[in-house]
């Protein structure tokens, strides 16, 4: 069976995030990736589907089990206490790109500050 690279973009946002603060996390992040990821709330809305669309990519939602199984390089303590990660969008990526998936590099940060993208490079088949 043969098995190619995937990469990932996991995502996290706050309420007040635009798909301009999303595609700005996404080109700080710095690669290309065939798929979209986000905790199953925030993968269901208007914002990221229309994000996803303009994309031309399709969209993955992470169950809270699989986000929180995930380790993380970043450590961050708001993370931790609103979704049980140290970085919701590293830990989407990591999940949607699956078992073995590794991290490109941690996560970016909009300039706005209202979105954060990870890269995770998993393998399918």
């Amino acid at each position: 069976m043969e098995r190619h690279a995937v990469i990932v973009a996991g995502f996290g946002f706050r309420s007040a995030a635009t798909e301009a603060s999303l595609a700005d996390a996404l080109a700080r992040a710095g690669a290309t990736p065939q798929a979209l990821a986000a905790p199953e709330d925030k993968a269901q809305t208007p914002l990221f589907r229309r994000f996803a669309a303009a994309q031309h990519l399709p969209v993955v939602a992470i169950d809270t089990a699989r986000l929180t199984a995930q380790t993380t390089a970043t450590r961050s303590p708001a993370s931790a206490a609103a979704r049980g990660t140290g970085s919701v969008a590293e830990a989407a990526a990591l999940a949607a790109a699956g078992p073995g998936a590794t991290l490109l590099a941690p996560r970016a940060i909009s300039q706005d500050r209202c979105a954060t993208c990870a890269l995770a490079r998993g393998t399918e088949t």
